[in-house]
């Protein structure tokens, strides 16, 4: 036992049930464990706080840390994690996601953390088989050599299925204490969190990043269509998650508000352009993306009105506000609100 309690491990935690589970099957097993959280700029929780879901405090990953008694460590990857949304090597999931180059860049940092610092090894609480892009047995094979960690990679949940690690190989984990989960159900993790006691965890999501969002991921090809790659700026990611997005016949990019959260961070948000809110009746607030010509603004104005309380009046009145760096001009334009199908028509 004492040659265990030297043993250190870092496992990637994103605070979802399986990496939670990993997390403790390996501290069941005297080893020190360290837990990596990685920001990429594209997770559920920037885009909650963004759109004003959820309570504010502490992250899954941190209440899990918290909850386990392990130290964590934020690392912020998103300005490398960028170019593999643009130009992933292995391909996206469903969605926009490059899951497979997304987990090789965090167990490359996981590695050098490792060496850095003098541990071990690096685990995971990837399971064989529940996700079809990166969780198939070959990507599985793929991101342990690309990401430089042969043998020393351990999937606690499936590694019964998987060839015995180097940490088992040696000793330092217990191969019969892990276990052989398989395929896209939770139910054997469910039982397991509750043999160990765990009960303080989110719902399955069926991802970890909203790139695999339906939704998001045409607003993201749409935007790299019209806009092109290197007008994706971390601003430009966020205001990709938020309020509805419409093209008008110019081309020019509308975002609308749906509730108070998300006008207040339209009129904040730091992304240049044009705003517009209604004068007599609650409405939304709408963001001209970069500006826009006198009649691409009239249609916006059109639009604000079509989604405000004052949509079945003949006439809404506008108010167009530019930014400081514009000159701050207001003006009031009156304007026929669209109907629901042509709004329909101009969405994204």
């Amino acid at each position: 036992m004492a040659e265990k309690e030297r043993i250190k491990a870092v496992g990637l935690l994103s605070g979802g049930l399986d990496s939670t589970l990993a997390v403790r099957v390996v501290l069941e097993q005297g080893i020190q464990v360290t837990a990596l959280h990685f920001r990429t700029g594209f997770s559920y929780v920037e885009r909650n706080r963004v759109a004003g879901r959820g309570l504010v405090g502490p992250s899954d990953a941190e209440r899990a840390a918290a909850t386990l008694g392990v130290a964590l460590e934020m690392m912020d990857v998103s300005d490398e994690y960028f170019s593999l949304v643009l130009h992933p090597r292995y391909g996206y999931g469903s969605g926009m996601n490059p899951c497979v180059d997304c987990r090789i860049l965090m167990l490359r940092q996981a590695r050098a953390w490792m060496e850095h610092h003098g541990y071990h090894f690096v685990f995971t609480g990837e399971v064989a088989g529940q996700r079809p892009k990166s969780q198939m047995r070959p990507s599985l094979n793929t991101v342990e050599r690309e990401s430089g960690l042969r043998g020393y990679l351990l999937r606690p949940l499936s590694a019964k299925l998987l060839q015995p690690t180097i940490p088992e190989q040696r000793g330092w984990v217990e191969r019969e204490r892990l276990y052989g989960i398989s395929g896209r159900g939770r139910k054997a993790q469910i039982a397991l969190a509750e043999q160990l006691g765990i009960a303080d965890y989110p719902q399955p999501s069926g991802g970890c990043c909203y790139l695999i969002d339906r939704t998001y991921a045409r607003r993201l090809r749409d935007f790299l269509e019209h806009e092109g790659a290197g007008a994706l700026l971390p601003g430009q990611v966020q205001l990709l998650a938020v309020g509805r997005h419409l093209r008008l016949p110019s081309g020019r990019k509308v975002i609308v508000g749906r509730h108070e959260r998300e006008n207040e961070y339209l009129g904040t948000c730091g992304v240049e352009g044009v705003l517009l809110t209604t004068v007599d009746h609650p409405g939304p607030t709408t963001l001209v993306a970069g500006g826009g010509t006198p009649g691409e603004i009239e249609w916006a104005a059109r639009i604000t009105a079509g989604y405000s309380d004052g949509k079945g009046e003949p006439v809404v009145r506008v108010e167009v506000r530019r930014h400081a760096g514009q000159g701050g001009v207001v003006e009031v334009l009156a304007v026929e609100p669209i109907m629901h199908d042509g709004l329909q028509a101009l969405m994204v």
